[in-house]
């Protein structure tokens, strides 16, 4: 072949490529933008009157902007209390299920002990079982034990996960052995590898379960639903409820109380989205 053909061929390829990866990237930037239209919907309702939220054809920009919404929505219901124990309950899940998750998936990763896999293959096979199918024997367990209308119920109920011990376990299998086993030569402790070298190495996998534990704590409603009926307990997800009464809602308040909400998600993810793409790469390697 000569140069000539070798370089018409080589162009070729290369504008092939890039055609075929601006297609990509327009297709990837449709997607986006369409993911993004019920969010900017809820922006856009969120200044809007009660009566214009569900107008048609949709209008996007307000002619009536109603930023009062935002001012209403802190006196109409106690969204600060709401806004706090939510907090609290997320902070505290999240804390504990990387602290449960991380060191329950050490031990099944790195040590040697009788039962371990039928053990751990138990434990994650919960996660096939819906949690609505024990959902009354929780609720009367909690109840004996005099624990509702308390957040310690929520608490004990989500401060452990299978899916995190599996999603940490797969990093950590992922650490090379002879690590853990020079460390054990040099006389640190099995609590000492975990705490130096396993959990510092982890933060790709730790971020990811950051990410997942603190987005589903502080969006859940049938938890809290259940277990929390004083106003002084309730979450930023029930305490939107209060915006609907029997024959009408009050939906520009409500989308601006969402708009709120969604900012605390926004903030730890955009914080910890590149150690979130490393974790999903690196526990997806091992199985």
């Amino acid at each position: 072949m000569s140069e000539p053909t070798a370089m018409i061929k080589n162009s070729s390829r290369r504008r092939n490529h890039a055609i075929a990866m601006t297609f990509i990237y327009i297709l990837l930037i449709l997607i986006a933008a369409l993911m993004l239209v019920p969010f900017v919907w809820m922006i856009s309702a969120s200044f809007k009157m009660n009566k214009d939220v569900f107008t048609f054809p949709i209008e996007w920009i307000p002619s009536n902007p109603r930023p009062q919404n935002y001012i209403d929505i802190w006196t109409k219901i106690p969204l600060l209390t709401f806004i706090k124990n939510t907090a609290f309950l997320t902070v505290v899940v999240t804390l504990l299920q990387v602290l449960t998750s991380s060191f329950a998936a050490y031990a099944f990763a790195k040590l040697q002990f009788k039962g371990k896999n039928i053990l751990f293959l138990g434990y994650i096979a919960t996660i096939a079982v819906p949690w609505q199918a024990y959902m009354v024997p929780q609720f009367m367990m909690m109840r004996a034990w005099h624990l509702n209308n308390t957040h310690l119920a929520i608490i004990l109920l989500q401060a452990f996960s299978a899916f995190g011990v599996f999603l940490m376990k797969q990093f950590y299998e992922g650490v090379p052995t002879e690590l853990c086993e020079a460390a054990r030569i040099d006389g640190l402790s099995e609590y000492g590898i975990y705490a130096k070298i396993m959990l510092p190495l982890s933060l790709p996998a730790v971020s990811t379960l950051v990410i997942f534990t603190f987005v589903n704590t502080w969006n859940d409603f049938l938890g809290p639903l259940i277990y929390l009926t004083k106003n002084e307990l309730k979450t930023i997800q029930i305490g939107l409820r209060m915006f609907i009464s029997q024959y009408s809602a009050e939906y520009g308040l409500i989308m601006a109380a969402s708009v709120i909400a969604l900012i605390p998600v926004l903030i730890v993810f955009l914080s910890l989205q590149k150690y979130f793409v490393q974790g999903i790469a690196s526990t997806g390697l091992k199985g």
